[in-house]
């Protein structure tokens, strides 16, 4: 069983107890047949009576030939899962077709089959198959859902064999499962310009240069491979060895985006939570500075990106031009903000040190980039924090989640905010119901280190 994938063989049922499991399995028809069978034999010997031994028998020996036949025959069916999409955002819905196959050399006889699921998927699917001939198949599929973001599985599938007289009932269950991935929800933002985008592609500070003439040109040493064309014939004069001009480097702009997931930092839960907006959010911002050209990481507050590595070290997501690269990339940050939970920190100081020490370039070209944070309450002491984050950012926005606001008392944000916008960020604060689109309208429209707020629908 693949998810996304076309549906493998989910093997064989299996019978893990033998056939002391399967006369287990006999129904209350099937016993009472026993029971029946039982007393008449017992009557017929108290009485003298060879018919009734002979009705007797033939009630006893029934529901023990539809076991037998049962236990035989339950290694031949085999089933498989398709799970399409495999990850879907939170309110979508997935298809998951079943498809069971009769393997063997008879007719199957009733079938139910049944899927497990969470609760919070939906009701368990149940199905009633009919006679199964000998290499046949049947296919049927039902959809999930999820108001909440996670990873569910789904499986193993069950399968409730039954006999034509209804006296034997075995459930088995085969070994495989899928996992289904529930996204955050995102929205597609508006194209502003953010601070700290870099100017261009292709061309960068060293066409400058190269305008002024070869002198300006740099060098580098020739590598199998190298187009001839771009041998560097004073170069090579000069030193005695095939020298190449050096090829012209994008500028790729880069993004941080910053999550803050401190259960302190929250009120509430479930789907319409202050922290739930801050995670649709984030993976809003993701895909959007992704398909902007961005080079992204994720950043939480307990100082790991995403993927791979703490403090930020190793990662770079590439923007449009990465192709694969970036669509996996992408893939792992949703699939991450899936799960993600409060943490258990109560400062930001995890999150700092993983901005001054960079990583995969971040911090190397001298801490240029855009810095994009999701921040829930703000003490004192966590607003002097990120006030310090901004020193290495060439621009900075922070959306700040005011737990007073979401309960509908006063806010307690503004002078958070004032602190925040001298230190030279954008800071927004987020009410209740907030339009991310339009929040992220004014962030870009808004003067570097102003403080902005007001009523959103």
């Amino acid at each position: 069983m693949g998810a996304g994938a076309p549906g493998g063989a989910g093997g064989p049922v299996r019978d893990p107890g033998g056939l002391r499991a399967s006369l287990a399995g006999l129904t209350t028809r099937g016993r009472s047949f026993l029971a029946a069978g039982a007393a008449a034999a017992a009557c017929a010997y108290v009485l003298g009576q060879g018919q009734l031994l002979r009705v007797g028998l033939l009630l006893v020996v029934l529901p023990l030939i539809c076991v037998l036949a049962l236990h035989r025959t339950r290694h031949r069916v085999t089933g498989s899962r398709r799970l399409t999409p495999g990850r879907v955002p939170a309110g979508g819905e997935a298809r998951v077709q079943l498809r069971l196959e009769n393997v063997s050399r008879v007719p199957t006889g009733l079938l139910m089959l049944q899927d497990r699921v969470p609760y919070v998927l939906g009701p368990r699917p149940r199905f009633v198959l009919d006679r199964v001939e000998s290499g046949g198949r049947r296919e049927v599929s039902y959809r999930v859902r999820s108001d909440l973001r996670g990873r569910y599985p789904l499986g193993p599938l069950q399968l409730r064999l039954t006999d034509p007289f209804g006296l034997v009932e075995l459930t088995r269950s085969f070994s495989t499962y899928d996992t289904l991935t529930v996204v955050p929800r995102t929205q597609p933002l508006p194209p502003v310009r953010m601070t700290g985008e870099a100017n261009g592609y292709g061309d960068g500070a060293r066409r400058s240069l190269a305008l002024s003439g070869d002198d300006d040109v740099i060098p580098r040493g020739y590598r199998r491979g190298d187009d001839l064309r771009r041998v560097h014939w004073r170069s090579t004069a000069r030193y005695g060895e095939l020298m190449v001009r050096r090829e012209e480097q994008p500028q790729r702009s880069k993004a941080t985006v910053l999550l803050d997931t401190r259960g302190v930092a929250y009120e509430g839960a479930g789907p319409d939570s202050a922290f739930e907006w801050a995670v649709s959010a984030a993976a809003s911002t993701l895909l959007h500075v992704l398909e902007q050209g961005f080079s992204v990481r994720l950043l939480t507050d307990t100082g790991d990106s995403v993927p791979g590595g703490s403090g930020g070290h190793g990662f770079e997501a590439k923007g449009a031009s990465g192709g694969q690269e970036s669509a996996e990339a992408a893939g792992l940050m949703m699939d991450t903000l899936a799960i993600v939970a409060h943490s258990e920190g109560a400062g930001l100081s995890r999150a700092h040190d993983a901005l001054r020490g960079g990583g995969s370039g971040f911090a190397s070209s001298g801490g240029d980039g855009l810095l994009i944070a999701l921040l829930g309450d703000l003490d004192e002491v966590q607003t002097e924090m990120v006030a310090r984050m901004r020193q290495r950012s060439a621009g900075a926005v922070a959306f700040v989640l005011d737990s007073a606001l979401w309960a509908g008392e006063p806010s307690r944000v503004e002078e958070r905010l004032r602190r925040l916008r001298d230190s030279g960020w954008t800071a927004l604060a987020v009410p209740p119901g907030a339009a991310f689109d339009e929040l992220w309208r004014q962030a870009g429209n808004a003067p570097l280190g102003t403080a902005t707020s007001g009523g959103w629908g």
